[in-house]
């Protein structure tokens, strides 16, 4: 990993006390018990831009004072480590190997929003981010960093771990609720949303591992620091994730804007075999394909929107020369069918059908006017589900057929997949 907020050298194993004191690890936490009130506090984190690493976007200081102006109480923090998102892994490597600056942007975020009780949300298959966690908290608990009256302040908070089931609609920030209150993790309606209405029906901010790693180091060196790396509208850096297909897979943390070439290239050695690119999906499988000459765009969410796609939670998928899309979009399609959670009837047909149609796309059926079906069906259901998840086959489904309308072609007149 690259980048300044998670040095190279700290990812790479485990991360205790004694080395994250060493390099000013919860200097930010005393700091905002000794000079900050929680106001003060968000106000740093506005300043500063910083916005979810869920793959919304929001904005987290935002997020924070929606919590904080609400006199509903009691107020609760979750950490969302449910991470399932296909090709990422950027969480799950936060949690192993750096559980003190997540315990540290935990404890800060439930003081900023006056929270006596934070929850740890995380993938039940990732036993060593919960063992590496449960070390870290036992460390910074004897030192007083979290508990009854923290470092001596009128502050207290209580964490517990929760497991997250390994499904992709348990990431989602108001399932993660349901799943801490007992029941089924379903997506609940909204609005509400979780800030004024939560867990228990209490205020609640539900932040991503990796957006709570960025609030210690934005607290300890404020809000213009931290706007030095990124763009006016995208500050910071973020973490990206790239597979199989790269000569160098991993994650890798860079400022936001810079290009996609820099970290397909620079990064990730390009794609193996030295194979051209026909395809990017800069977002994760939710997220607009863009033709393989668009390396050229920079890392940053109007960047990327303005480019006709979206930077998501940062898994860059790359489809080389000679694949079909037609495969690539009805695997992507298999997924949501899979995924969708069923409590919402349009979701469950809408993913079952669209995933259909290309069944038989690929199959040679139904001839060009089946291709029509696709955008009748994405906008007749669009936003009728609890979560998004009814929306995310929509952008790659329809940005094949723009960018790749042969490969569709080919298939209903052949019933296989064009010559390579």
């Amino acid at each position: 990993m690259e980048g300044v907020l998670f040095p190279k050298g700290v990812v790479e194993r485990r991360e205790g006390l004694k080395e994250y004191r060493s390099r000013g690890g919860y200097q930010a936490l005393e700091k905002a018990l000794r000079e900050l009130s929680p106001e003060k506090l968000i106000q740093e984190i506005n300043d500063s831009g910083l916005r979810g690493r869920g793959g919304a976007g929001f904005p987290t200081g935002k997020k924070w004072a929606f919590t904080r102006e609400c006199a509903e109480q009691p107020h609760y923090v979750i950490l969302n480590g449910g991470e399932d998102e296909p090709g990422s892994k950027k969480d799950r490597l936060l949690m192993e190997n750096l559980p003190h600056l997540l315990i540290e942007g935990v404890v800060l975020t439930s003081y900023a929003i006056g929270a006596r009780k934070a929850y740890l949300y995380i993938n039940q298959d990732y036993a060593a981010a919960r063992q590496s966690l449960a070390q870290a908290l036992d460390e910074a608990k004897e030192a007083g960093f979290w508990g009854e009256r923290i470092l001596g302040h009128d502050v207290s908070l209580e964490i517990s771990f929760v497991s997250a089931p390994t499904t992709y609609v348990a990431g989602e920030d108001s399932a993660s609720l349901e799943v801490i209150e007992g029941k089924p993790a379903l997506p609940r309606q909204k609005p509400p949303f979780p800030a004024t209405v939560g867990l228990f029906g209490k205020p609640t901010v539900v932040n991503n591992v990796e957006t709570l790693a960025n609030v210690a180091p934005i607290v300890a060196r404020g809000a213009k620091w931290y706007r030095s790396f990124g763009t006016a509208d995208s500050p910071g850096t973020m973490i990206f994730s790239l597979g199989e297909e790269i000569n160098k897979p991993g994650i890798y943390e860079l400022p936001f804007g810079t290009s996609l070439e820099f970290l397909i290239e620079n990064c990730g050695g390009g794609l193996k075999g030295e194979k051209k690119i026909k395809a990017i999906m800069p977002g994760g499988p939710s997220s607009a394909f863009l033709p393989g000459d668009r390396i050229d765009v920079p890392l940053d969410h109007n960047s990327v929107r303005e480019a006709g796609s979206s930077i998501g939670c940062g898994v860059v998928r790359l489809v080389s020369e000679g694949t079909c899309i037609v495969e690539e979009t009805l695997r992507i399609a298999d997924f949501f069918a899979a995924e969708s959670c069923g409590q919402c009837p349009a979701c469950r047909m809408e993913t079952n059908m669209l995933a259909m149609i290309l069944k038989k796309v690929q199959q040679g059926e139904g001839g060009p006017p089946i291709l029509d079906q696709f955008s009748k069906v994405i906008s007749f259901n669009k936003g009728k589900g609890f979560c998004n998840l009814i929306n995310m086959p929509g952008p790659p489904i329809e940005s094949a057929l723009r960018l790749f309308r042969s490969d569709f072609e080919y298939h209903l007149a052949n019933g296989k997949c064009p010559e390579t």
